[in-house]
């Protein structure tokens, strides 16, 4: 099988998975928000949250994967499953050590972190202490998704990836059980939600454990402090905090700005960024997951061209699955929340306001789609320092242009910044890798953009028209509204696969003759 037919097959897995996991993300949201709303306890939550899962998406998901999946995948293809076994142990045990020291000083100096991160909350001290108090709780959640991470590395190497995957699905199930069940036996409600944050980082690493074993990595304690690689992974893991993680430091610096807007500015760009998150989540990860072993192989391998075919082919499938889910959510970004989330304490006002920062954020989806799989083609290279230097420019950008738009547009104007903030980093990877490794297909690349671009638009259209069969500022009437949202989405994609058909999109066509092989195995 083509190293395309790979990276297409393995996308499409991750995509299911995530779907399934996304899918229960979207009915835990929906639960928050009709038992908490948007204000007083759901900022202190979402801001408590944020500290926990920011480690995540830095440390877990982007700095460990990035640095350990190219050296883990080297040392898998070069020296065999034996050695490759010693290493997963030596690196399990580190980690294991370094992530409890990082959540024992995160409990003991929550007051501190929370007080430096949101100064905003000063002037509300009962939100301070709530904020404090859900820290503390969900903080040794980071030690849990750590371990996570590093078995996702191991299987994703060894070519398993449903298992990772789905594994949030069950943080998403510990929260609702929490939610809908514990939180009238609590003096402060929505403290069950923090007891199931932590309880679901417990339930995914137990799910890891069993495929490992099966998988022929039983994890177990190995104390090799001189281990050959650790030393490379622990050099390439500094400059991927923030090469990798540089979107979230975004979205981070975002929510702190936001707890100097008015009371529920927090809230609604978190709502916002869940469901930006959807298709990324679901496409844009799964794409860069499934490219990053590939590349990591052929980088090891030394097969150059392979390596630009098969970014060229992760970049084409980025956008000719974004820019149609853009254009989506542009044209869908109130309707979305007032079918999904407009009730209780959720009123049409509150998802107004979610869908403007919905509308911003959506106008970069895209470009943070390519950011992800650019970023991890300069790790398979081994090259930290230029996505580093693209980062600390694209934070800076971010940060102007919040301080310069937060005035105007209000939490619009932050989720604008990120996405202005992602164009800068885009176009800079892009430059900075054509000049690395030369071209890799930029005018075939371009013209599939365009061509999914076309396709678009009257899909565009077609969901515009939709969405003035209902009226979205009414509770309730979801049948309707699920059946005109739905009715939309199903003939926008029609319309979108028919016109990339028509224009004859490479992607496509491999879309469709993956789903004919699967079909006809069966």
């Amino acid at each position: 099988m083509s190293e395309k037919k790979n990276i297409a097959r393995a996308a499409g897995v991750l995509g299911f998975a995530t779907i399934l996991s996304r899918i229960m993300g979207m009915v835990r949201e929906m639960v928050v928000a009709r038992l908490f709303g948007a204000g007083f306890a759901t900022d202190a939550f979402i801001a408590a949250f944020l500290i926990p899962n920011m480690l995540r998406r830095f440390f877990a998901e982007g700095a460990l994967t990035s640095a350990f999946l190219p050296t883990f995948s080297e040392w898998y293809t070069q020296k065999g499953e034996q050695e490759a076994r010693n290493l997963a142990n030596v690196c399990f045990t580190l980690l294991t050590m370094v992530m409890a020291i990082i959540t024992l000083l995160g409990v003991i100096f929550s007051p501190v972190i929370v007080h430096l991160m949101f100064p905003g909350f000063k002037s509300e001290p009962a939100k301070l202490e709530l904020t404090i108090l859900l820290n503390r709780l969900m903080f040794p959640y980071i030690f849990f998704v750590s371990l996570v991470a590093l078995c996702m590395g191991i299987l994703n190497t060894v070519r398993h990836f449903f298992t990772p995957a789905i594994s949030t699905i069950f943080l998403n199930i510990s929260m609702i059980f929490c939610a809908v069940f514990l939180h009238s036996r609590f003096q402060i409600p929505i403290v069950a939600l923090a007891v199931g944050v932590l309880l679901g980082g417990v339930m995914q690493l137990l799910l890891q454990i069993p495929v490992l074993y099966r998988k022929g990595f039983p994890l177990r304690l190995r104390f090799d402090l001189k281990h050959p690689a650790v030393r490379r992974i622990a050099l390439l893991m500094g400059p991927s905090v923030f090469g990798v993680g540089v979107y979230y430091l975004n979205i981070t610096v975002g929510a702190i700005l936001a707890s100097l807007l008015p009371q529920g500015s927090v809230s609604y760009l978190y709502y916002a960024q869940r469901m930006f998150e959807f298709p990324q989540g679901i496409f844009t990860v799964s794409v860069a997951q499934a490219v990053l072993p590939s590349m990591s192989r052929q980088a090891a391998a030394g097969e150059m061209d392979a390596l630009k075919e098969s970014l060229a082919f992760g970049l084409k499938l980025t956008l000719f699955i974004t820019i149609p889910a853009m254009a989506g959510l542009l044209i869908c970004s109130t309707p979305i929340f007032s079918l999904i989330f407009m009730a209780g304490a959720f009123d049409y006002a509150k998802a107004q306001q979610c869908g403007v920062a919905l509308f911003y954020y959506s106008l970069g989806l895209s470009l943070v789609a390519l950011v992800r799989v650019l970023v991890p083609a300069f790790y398979a290279l081994k090259d930290t320092r230029t996505p580093v230097l693209t980062a600390f420019i694209a934070f800076v950008l971010n940060l102007c242009f919040s301080l310069a738009l937060m005035g105007p547009l209000k939490h619009g104007g932050l989720a604008l910044a990120s996405t202005l903030s992602a164009l800068g980093n885009m176009v800079l990877l892009l430059y900075f890798l054509r000049k690395k490794i030369g071209p890799f297909g930029g005018r075939g690349i371009f013209l599939a953009g365009g061509k999914a671009a076309v396709a678009s638009i009257p899909m565009a259209f077609a969901v515009y028209w939709a969405m003035r069969l209902a009226d979205w500022s009414q509770q309730g009437h979801k049948l309707v509204k699920g059946g005109v949202l739905g009715g939309a989405v199903v003939v926008g994609v029609v319309i979108y696969l028919v016109f990339a058909h028509l224009l004859r999109c490479e992607e496509a066509h491999e879309a469709v003759m993956l789903f004919r092989r699967r079909v006809l195995k069966r």
